[in-house]
């Protein structure tokens, strides 16, 4: 099929995936309401096109944590990518750096951070999830800091696993869970091959190298429920940030007070986030909840975003409603499980060059020129929409000398 947007990708890596990870990849928590409103709501929003503005000189670097970035765009960090693609942290990685972007390895990652860090020209990003186990958070990073990474994600939004009913109907969890994934396997040669055979070996990496045997896959969904910690706050951030010699990014936050706890606490960043829909459904989606949070801290402290980018366009609404920067999730595993490493080059080209589009004709020649005067207001446009039936009704009633 011709590939033209990220949009193509995910139908290609719905025929390419057996369905357990397509489905883990592109499902949501319940009845998926956050992670339709996710998309809807940033697709609502109307960007004001000025035009002759001479963009000859336009430029979509940006500096993140003492980095130059080709654009504001990091790859988030996804569970299990190396399942997607052979060794399939290590292809994104090469291909986040080879696009001047970084790319953030996941605590329950089929790489572990030493083979990725290792395949990358920059340092990559991590995020940590709160387990039970600290000996493994401390190990974990300590391994970080070891290999050269200076950005540390830490999770706060994923205390239990959301309830994901499609991974049940999939075959990614429950009863006959292993036998259902590999009657799809073979159904699905290709992947079968490249990733079922030459990807191995399949388990969670970075919990694997602490435990010093493998963590196999056959559970995966029991296995977060087992280990994760709903014990979480503030204070257990607190020995995190006095151990980690980096930036600290505070990954869930969806309202006010926690993007003011999170300045309190001295974090670097925050990701308004409700997990991609994965989490609490129902919640608000990011376009919505962002404005508000960056009234409230823009400016003392960088503020990430993800959930519902699906282009170039979606990046620019973003950052307009208040980001510095978008972590890109779905889109680039999609690409990945389609074409590995080129995919993924390919999708951050689209992603790049539809920026460019519109920026150039809503007349933004830098990043640090989008903000809100790059959106056409809802409200703005139905005040204008009012104005006009108003003076043409008025105009319409009032006789005409002939």
């Amino acid at each position: 099929m011709i590939i033209s947007s990220a949009s193509d990708y995910r139908e290609a890596a719905k025929r390419k995936l057996p369905p357990f990870l397509f489905h883990y990849a592109d499902g949501g928590a319940n009845a998926e309401t956050t992670l339709r409103r996710n998309t809807e709501d940033l697709a609502e929003i109307a960007l004001n096109q000025n035009v002759l503005r001479n963009m000859s000189q336009l430029q979509l670097e940006t500096e993140l944590f003492g980095r130059k970035l080709a654009m504001p765009v990091a790859l988030a960090p996804v569970g299990l990518t190396g399942m997607y693609a052979r060794r399939g942290e290590v292809q994104a990685a090469k291909a986040a750096s080879n696009k001047g972007i970084p790319f953030t390895l996941s605590t329950v990652s089929v790489c572990p951070i030493e083979e990725v860090q290792t395949a990358s020209s920059e340092p990559i990003w991590f995020q940590l999830y709160v387990l039970k186990d600290r000996g493994f958070m401390k190990n974990v990073l300590e391994r970080a800091q070891q290999a050269g990474i200076n950005t540390l994600v830490f999770t706060v939004d994923m205390p239990v696993p959301g309830t994901r009913y499609r991974d049940a109907h999939s075959g990614m969890s429950g009863q006959y869970a292993k036998i259902r994934q590999m009657l799809q396997a073979i159904t699905h040669p290709q992947w079968a091959y490249d990733v079922g055979l030459m990807g191995r070996p399949h388990d969670l990496g970075n919990i694997s190298a602490y435990r010093g045997k493998p963590t196999k896959l056959e559970d995966y969904i029991g296995w977060l429920g087992k280990n994760f910690d709903p014990s979480i706050s503030w204070k257990d951030l607190e020995w995190i940030r006095d151990y980690w010699d980096g930036a600290i990014i505070i990954k869930g936050i969806l309202n006010q007070q926690d993007a003011r706890d999170a300045v309190s606490f001295g974090a670097d960043g925050i990701v308004v986030s409700n997990h991609g829909g994965r989490q609490l459904d129902g919640v608000l989606s990011t376009a919505k909840a962002l404005p508000a949070i960056a009234d409230a801290v823009k400016g003392n402290i960088k503020i990430l975003a993800d959930s519902g980018v699906r282009s170039g366009l979606d990046v620019v609404r973003m950052i307009a409603l208040g980001a510095d920067c978008i972590l890109l999730g779905r889109p680039f595993i999609y690409a990945l499980a389609t074409a590995g490493q080129k995919g993924v080059e390919h999708v951050l080209d689209l992603i790049h060059h539809e920026m460019r589009v519109a920026m150039t004709l809503t007349g933004t020649n830098s990043i640090a020129e989008i903000n809100k005067n790059t959106l056409a207001s809802f409200s703005h446009t139905q005040h204008q929409m009012h104005e006009f039936y108003r003076t043409d009704s008025t105009n319409r009633s009032k006789p005409t000398n002939k």
